[in-house]
């Protein structure tokens, strides 16, 4: 399978630069950049087919945690932003698992789709985890699973969307609602959100929808899934630098393993 059998080069030619520059101004004033449409009907069925017949293996497990995914802050209470939890629950399934032969693994490994989301992200180059388990996840989100509000620590993610719940799993956010470079959590932006004072904005895709999202300081979650249909995420992930291996703990904290 080549490149143009996974991905809808007319609607999105990621060879050229201009577009890649388009993509990058769009990214950087908005926080996100939605690319509907991105993989072709027949690779995409191809992803559900796999992720489907992997699901068994996927690793569920349920977390409580604060908004800044930092451990607790014993100069706050409990019941301060810094420290207040939220509940995220999901399944997934790692690296080792997606084929050699799979789109989403061509997808990863093509040096044209590589290039391109390095010249939207605005880096150099980028390289995959060097542990076995991180590079490519697919995610799974059943009846009442949800990701609780949080900030990434990561510059930015990349998902593909591989199937929709029937109801429920809105991915929802809020832009610049912190500074970390700048050390400035706003807290008492975190706390009006979490008490409903903020309204969030919706972030609608379908299936086939490849997504840029600068989350270090959007605040962002996605909804508990309200339908039998099992929500499936692909996550695609990069390090600037060459080397980088997810930490021991959260590998066992995301994979309940270590290789």
């Amino acid at each position: 399978m080549l490149i143009e059998d996974i991905v809808d080069l007319n609607l999105h030619p990621i060879t050229q630069v201009g577009y890649s520059a388009e993509c990058r101004a769009k990214l950087d004033s908005e926080g996100v950049l939605v690319l509907e449409g991105f993989i072709r009907p027949e690779a995409l069925k191809q992803m559900r087919a796999e992720a489907t017949a992997e699901q068994d293996k996927a690793h569920f497990c349920a977390q409580s945690h604060s908004v800044y995914l930092t451990p607790d802050n014993p100069a706050y209470p409990d019941d301060h932003p810094a420290n207040r939890k939220v509940l995220s629950s999901k399944g997934c399934i790692c690296d080792d698992v997606i084929g050699a032969s799979s789109p989403l693994r061509m997808l990863y490994d093509d040096p044209d789709f590589r290039e391109f989301v390095a010249r939207t992200t605005g880096r150099l180059e980028l390289h995959p985890y060097a542990d076995t388990l991180s590079s490519i996840n697919v995610h799974y989100a059943n009846r009442g699973q949800e990701l609780g509000w949080h900030f990434d620590n990561s510059s930015f993610a990349i998902t593909l969307l591989i199937q929709k719940p029937d109801a429920g799993s809105r991915f929802e956010y809020v832009k610049g609602l912190r500074d970390a470079d700048a050390g400035e959590m706003n807290y008492d932006g975190v706390e009006a959100l979490l008490r409903g004072a903020i309204q969030p904005q919706v972030l609608s895709m379908e299936p086939g929808t490849l997504v840029l999202f600068r989350g270090r300081n959007a605040i962002h979650r996605v909804t508990p899934n309200e339908s039998d249909k099992t929500r499936m995420l692909a996550v695609l992930a990069y390090n600037a630098e060459p080397g980088v291996k997810l930490s021991e703990s959260a590998r066992m904290t995301f994979y309940g393993r270590l290789n």
